[in-house]
């Protein structure tokens, strides 16, 4: 059985006191038997969150890493950088960094070949817009975006793959549960035909507007592992609930 994770994404947000607080609460009030937690503060908070988390069973990940191990990269952060502070996890290949940065497949899959190599565990967004569901082409995108990181890798231990429909993403609105479970259950026949992922195995995180009172119905589905969590792991008492939706 595939023990539920969730990962807070604090994006862009909070202060040295933000991370104090935030992650005191957390680590301090995990609920028994809860899902697998991590959380994935902002680079210049990173060495602070290892040191409030050290010793609990809150994990520490990254939001992103270079796909590059070292050399003249200003402002980029190496997969070994991370694994050499702590790191036990990344994210890749959020929607905003598609957006935003104009992230390709193909440098999607060059962070996570560098990630694996450097023996953090990688988290795979993929999802699709408003636009590309309502026409239809939402397994077409999410298939495309996941052949275009997996497809070629040497490694693909510890793959988790994080569903985020962008329509979804800060905007209040939810994939149903039904929904949600379709696509998941599509990512998880995709996976089984590439090489190297033990699809039944591998995790399916949701992530879109995931809050308390959606968590539970959402992992009760069967192939909805767990959530990557934006705004709601923010707020210690919403993050805490969502992991506890998670109890095995």
């Amino acid at each position: 059985m595939r023990q539920k994770l969730v990962v807070g994404n604090w994006k862009m947000h909070g202060s040295r006191a933000d991370v104090a607080a935030l992650l005191g609460e957390i680590s301090a009030s995990l609920p028994a038997q809860a899902a697998e937690t991590a959380v994935c503060p902002a680079y210049v908070h990173l060495a602070q969150a290892l040191e409030v988390c050290a010793g609990s069973a809150v994990a520490v990940g990254a939001q992103d890493c270079s796909h590059m191990s070292s050399g003249a990269f200003t402002g980029e952060v190496s997969a070994p950088m991370l694994q050499d502070l702590g790191c036990r996890w990344v994210i890749l290949g959020h929607s905003e960094r598609r957006q935003y940065h104009a992230e390709s497949d193909n440098l999607v899959a060059a962070k996570l070949g560098a990630a694996v190599a450097a023996g953090i565990r990688p988290i795979v967004c993929v999802g699709e817009t408003r636009e590309q569901r309502e026409g239809g082409e939402a397994e077409t995108v999410v298939a495309g975006q996941l052949q275009g990181a997996l497809d070629g890798q040497k490694d693909l231990t510890g793959l988790v793959i994080a569903y985020e429909p962008v329509w979804a993403i800060g905007t209040g609105l939810t994939a149903s549960p039904e929904q949600a479970q379709a696509m998941h259950a599509f990512i998880r026949g995709c996976l089984a035909g590439v090489a190297g992922v033990d699809a039944e195995a591998t995790r399916i995180l949701y992530g879109g507007s995931v809050k308390p009172d959606n968590a539970a119905q959402l992992f009760g589905q069967k192939d909805i592992d767990g959530a990557l969590v934006g705004g709601a792991s923010l707020d210690a008492r919403d993050f805490l609930a969502i992991v506890g939706a998670g109890r095995a």
